[in-house]
């Protein structure tokens, strides 16, 4: 049995130092996070034989590397394109250190698109699969015209962006998770709750405000089975396809453009509503490492039943598919 998994993370140790201050609002919003799995992440900034090992004990083949929080992305545009060349340059040399092992999303300067798309071609030129962009940009979502070079970029290439939660701009911060024992509001506003609520709506924006429509072969892979969409997928259908101005309805650009990952989710249930409203050909396994152990995901794979043509799709074929990995 083949295992490829789309959401597994690295920390760039040069990187975070250069980010600086600029990036402890970050630090400390996901250090609650960090502190439930202190142990396992010893392995974030590692991408050799530690990691690789923590691979082949749970019988992971080929990992999808990405950076965490705090990314470059969160810098002013000048600060950030040399950085996210780092990390690129980082994540480029382990594919090639172990081409059988990883492959990796690219890291982005967001903050200008048009350096940003230009940052993903390189990528891509340099067998990267695709990219992964942490949360809102300064304010903007992805729907905004602002990033329709970096959006063109993506959908021409033909590589996937991944979209992956962020801690909540302080604003949100405060008026949602304040009032709460500040470790409660850390991992309440972040992977108890917050943070998939706003990539859920991340993704609700880019179909209801159009974006698939001007660009149809754009594909988006969200993680964490779905962020909450497939549970509403119906009720979004029902109230939002009158209100939006669109070429199909609400859902059909889910089924289409939107691919979903069971990243740090190992329950059935959830696993079996997104198989009957998303379908198999659009889920991918993936585990969350090192947040989330692999020993975990791989547990998973017990608990579920699929046809195997069907498991195949599940742990490889479709990432091999979206990818373009061999």
């Amino acid at each position: 049995m083949r295992l490829i998994t789309l959401e597994e993370h690295y920390r760039s140790e040069r990187v975070n130092k250069e980010i600086g201050e600029a990036g402890d609002y970050f630090r400390a919003a996901n250090s609650a996070g960090e502190r439930m799995a202190a142990g396992r992440l010893a392995n974030l900034s590692d991408l050799g034989a530690r990691r690789l090992e923590d691979m082949d004990r749970a019988g992971i083949d080929v990992q999808v590397l990405s950076h965490t929080h705090p990314s470059p992305e969160i810098l002013t545009a000048a600060r950030a394109i040399p950085l996210c060349r780092i990390v690129n340059e980082e994540l480029a040399d382990a594919v090639a250190r172990y081409p059988k092992r990883f492959a990796a999303f690219a890291t982005l300067p967001v903050a200008d698109p048009r350096a940003a798309a230009s940052e993903l071609e390189w990528a891509v030129g340099a067998g990267f699969r695709g990219a992964l962009i942490n949360g809102v940009t300064q304010g903007r979502f992805l729907d905004d015209p602002f990033f329709t070079p970096l959006l063109e970029r993506a959908e021409a290439l033909g590589v996937p962006i991944y979209i992956h939660p962020a801690p909540p701009p302080e604003p949100v911060r405060e008026a949602y998770f304040s009032g709460l024992e500040p470790w409660l509001a850390r991992m309440l506003s972040i992977a108890g709750w917050g943070w998939h609520a706003e990539v859920g709506l991340h993704t609700v924006r880019l179909i209801a405000n159009g974006v698939f429509d001007r660009h149809p072969n754009l594909q988006i892979v969200i993680g964490h089975m779905g962020e909450m969409i497939p549970f509403f997928l119906a009720r979004i259908n029902e109230v939002v396809t009158p209100f939006a101005r669109l070429q199909k309805e609400f859902a059909a650009y889910f089924h289409s453009n939107i691919h979903i990952t069971t990243s740090g989710v190992f329950t059935s249930p959830p696993f079996n509503l997104c198989l009957e409203v998303v379908g198999i050909d659009r889920l991918l396994f993936s585990v969350d490492y090192p947040y989330a152990p692999n020993e975990a995901g791989r547990g998973f794979l017990e608990k579920i039943t699929l046809a195997p043509v069907d498991f195949e799709k599940f742990t490889h074929g479709n990432a091999e598919k979206l990818l373009k990995i061999a």
